[in-house]
């Protein structure tokens, strides 16, 4: 584990002892227990690429100088408010859409014993964030501003998942409404502002900058979040089990996945009702014939050829950007994201 991680870590076990021993509320033996177990199957258990990445991109902006201790336990503060709001959603993602697995181990309320206490766990989840910046950031002169983020970049992806779920309600599956706008919609909002926009946003208040004024950084970050989605629909189709460390089952979840809703563009009528009639289908033979389709209509070149046009144009917005060290921020994000595999 690399040295900026264990650090990096080592700042949840701090925060971890503050919500446990919170003056607000009476814990007894049983609740702070259960909170604890809660917290470490929750949490800390991802990539941590988002926490990880307000910390990066802080010491970016601060043109690469040493952050001292106050600044990165504060950076790392934020990061993990980000890594706190992601297992919220996950914890309630999971109820909505009844999984069985996450990261490797059962869902949370899955769990013997837990069950649909998730869902208030998931409330509790979301409550920490504003007790953690409470306590940490009250006194700072952006403290409204981390509040607003927050509330905002919550309130947009709560409304991405809700145009999801309306989308792949039960019973009135039509995949006439599968298409690029509605994709680019669903992603920009449930993924793209939280995972992409966020842990920047938190680096640029820390650092004294106004975040109106960023607004072209805001949107570059959206549009590599959806870049980002766009590689992951493909790597569930296309990449192997063993490296992105989980089968796909976009086909099967009648997902509004980019190669879909690219298929559908690209494909003659003979080949549309193939996809009427088996996208959306737990049956291995029905998902082998989807994805003997999306060969014939060769989208991973699609897809390759949408990732350099992608890397091109983002490249050069980057490069467009008055200042160096923001310039370096999105270019170290780009760099993670280029060609990945998993």
């Amino acid at each position: 584990m690399s040295d900026l991680k264990s650090r990096f870590i080592e700042v949840y076990g701090v925060l971890k002892q503050e919500l446990l021993n919170d003056p607000a509320f009476e814990f007894d033996h049983d609740s702070r227990q259960w909170v604890d177990r809660m917290l470490d199957y929750n949490v800390p258990g991802g990539k941590l690429n988002r926490g990880l990445s307000v910390v990066d991109s802080y010491r970016l902006l601060k043109e690469g100088k040493e952050l001292t201790d106050d600044e990165f336990f504060l950076s790392s503060a934020l990061g993990w408010c980000i890594e706190w709001l992601q297992a919220y959603f996950l914890v309630l993602d999971d109820i909505m859409d009844g999984s069985h697995t996450r990261r490797g181990q059962p869902c949370w309320f899955r769990v013997p014993k837990v069950g649909m206490i998730a869902a208030n766990d998931g409330v509790l989840l979301r409550n920490h964030i504003s007790r953690i910046l409470k306590n940490h950031f009250r006194d700072k002169p952006y403290y409204v501003d981390l509040l607003d983020l927050f509330n905002e970049v919550e309130f947009q992806t709560a409304s991405g998942q809700m145009i999801d779920l309306i989308t792949t309600i039960e019973g009135e599956k039509d995949l006439s409404k599968y298409s690029l706008p509605l994709h680019r919609r669903i992603v920009q909002y449930k993924t793209a502002y939280y995972s992409f926009y966020l842990p920047v946003a938190c680096a640029l208040l820390m650092a004294g900058e106004n975040l109106d004024k960023h607004v072209e950084v805001k949107d570059i970050l959206v549009q590599m979040g959806i870049y980002f989605q766009v590689q992951d629909d493909f790597l569930d189709c296309f990449g192997s089990p063993e490296v992105i460390g989980k089968v796909g089952t976009d086909i099967e979840d009648y997902k509004c996945s980019w190669l879909v809703v690219k298929a559908l563009e690209l494909c003659n009528e003979e080949q549309k009702k193939l996809v009427h009639e088996n996208y959306g289908k737990v049956d291995p033979a029905c998902v082998a014939k989807v994805k003997e389709l999306y060969k014939t209509l060769d989208l991973e070149g699609a897809f390759v050829e949408y990732e350099k046009e992608s890397y091109e144009k983002l490249t050069k917005s980057i490069e467009a950007h008055p200042t160096k060290e923001v310039q370096a921020v999105l270019k170290s994000f780009l760099a993670k994201i280029y060609k990945r595999q998993k």
